[in-house]
């Protein structure tokens, strides 16, 4: 058996070296002895491709990241509230792109990024969505709300109101007022009566053509449709015609439970061959389109004044409508009521009294001059204030009284 330590060492025993022990001093024997070198890296790992590859891949993950943490802060910022502490209405036109609405939404302050809002529609695949129109904006809308708004297409709504009683010219005038409209009025003035008396609703936009051409179309397909609902043997000879006693009776009156019986009045007297006698047909002669000054009565030289429309000197139905007609007034004229009432007069209390015979229509008148004067003796201040004033501008025509001309007030 060997006894050699440098092949047998012993567990806890230094080996011996072999070779000739060499001195060291004091310091070289403090020195640390060297470490063991680490292994040599592999031709592979110094490829330049792979440095580049190990680039790319930590500038990806750097990416990520930072389109992760942008992602997060402008979702949170698409859904918060926004800047605008009042309510404001914001104005899309036709064919505007996204950016562009997104630049205007900033520049108006209700939005506080118009790149969030940007991307935040293009995100919700509502990049083509976005409808043209004028749109109320909360307090505080946020992006979210306000791109829903203009995908929801809820305009802010704008009326147009054109009452009955109204003439062509007065109708225009509306139209041509109201800012919401655009554009130019018509070159020509559409015939008198030819006008819907009605409500129209239009958003920011819409032009004053259309509005028109709207009115247009109403009142045509109104006309035809109760015209052809008419009782028989009225003494009518023309749709003309039809409308120009529903407008005479549209002027006439505004109360709703006597119109059909006003008709019936001017009906009866037609088929007599009766003159109108009606005040309002006086005035639109005197007047035209642009209608009475609301100061200026009918005097009894007016009754007397010939026009084509002077009802108390032509026979039959003056030459067009007198206002335009509302559905009401058409519809009493083609079913009047069953009567043998010729005239009526003013009661005093916005209605009318109606009778069938020259003397019963007397009474009537006797009656509400008697009711006019007790108004007079009580309020005898107003009146002489009245008197002064009708001196002071020279006037020595007296004025009808209210109803005294209706439908037969001077004797036959």
């Amino acid at each position: 058996m060997s006894t050699n330590s440098a092949d047998n060492g012993q567990f806890g025993q230094r080996s011996v070296p072999s070779g000739p022990i060499v001195p060291k001093t004091a310091s070289e024997a403090l020195r640390p002895e060297a470490g063991t070198p680490p292994p040599k890296r592999s031709r592979a790992s110094r490829s330049q491709f792979v440095v580049f590859m190990n680039f790319v891949i930590s500038l990806v993950m750097l990416m990520v990241l930072a389109a992760g943490f942008a992602l997060y802060f402008g979702k949170q910022e698409f859904n918060e509230p926004g800047p605008s502490a009042n309510a404001d209405t914001f104005l899309v036109k036709p064919n505007t792109g996204v950016q562009e609405i997104a630049e205007q939404l900033e520049r108006r302050g209700l939005i506080s990024d118009a790149r969030i809002f940007r991307l935040g529609v293009r995100a919700f695949g509502n990049d083509s969505a976005l409808k043209a129109g004028e749109y109320e904006i909360k307090p505080q809308a946020s992006m979210r709300d306000i791109m829903e708004l203009l995908k929801s297409g809820k305009s802010v709504m704008y009326s147009l109101t054109v009452p009955e009683g109204l003439t062509v010219e007065q109708a225009l005038q509306r139209i041509a007022d109201q800012a919401a409209l655009d554009g130019d009025m018509p070159g020509t003035i559409p015939p008198e009566g030819s006008l819907a008396t009605d409500t129209l609703r239009f958003t920011r936009g819409a032009t004053r053509q259309q509005m028109v051409e709207k009115l247009l179309a109403d009142q045509k397909k109104l006309v035809e449709e109760v015209w052809h609902r008419r009782a028989p043997d009225l003494p009518l000879a023309s749709v003309d015609d039809f409308v120009t006693l529903a407008s005479i009776v549209e002027k006439e009156t505004g109360k709703g439970n006597e119109r059909s019986r006003v008709a019936a009045v001017f009906l009866n007297r037609l088929a007599k061959g009766m003159r109108l006698q009606s005040d309002p047909t006086i005035i639109y002669g005197l007047f035209g389109g642009k209608g009475k000054p609301a100061d200026r009565p009918i005097y009894q030289s007016d009754i007397k004044k010939p026009t084509p429309y002077n009802t108390y000197l032509i026979n039959g139905l003056p030459p067009t409508p007198i206002a335009n007609p509302g559905r009401a007034a058409l519809e009493a004229v083609a079913n009047p009521s069953k009567t043998d009432d010729l005239y009526f007069v003013a009661d005093g209390t916005g209605g009318h009294v109606f009778a069938a015979t020259l003397a019963e229509h007397n009474e009537n008148v006797a009656r509400y001059r008697a009711r006019q004067k007790e108004l007079a003796d009580e309020a005898p201040k107003a009146g002489a204030a009245k008197a002064d004033a009708a001196k002071v501008e020279g006037q020595t025509d007296a004025p009808v009284d209210d109803g005294d001309g209706d439908a037969g007030a001077a004797a036959q």
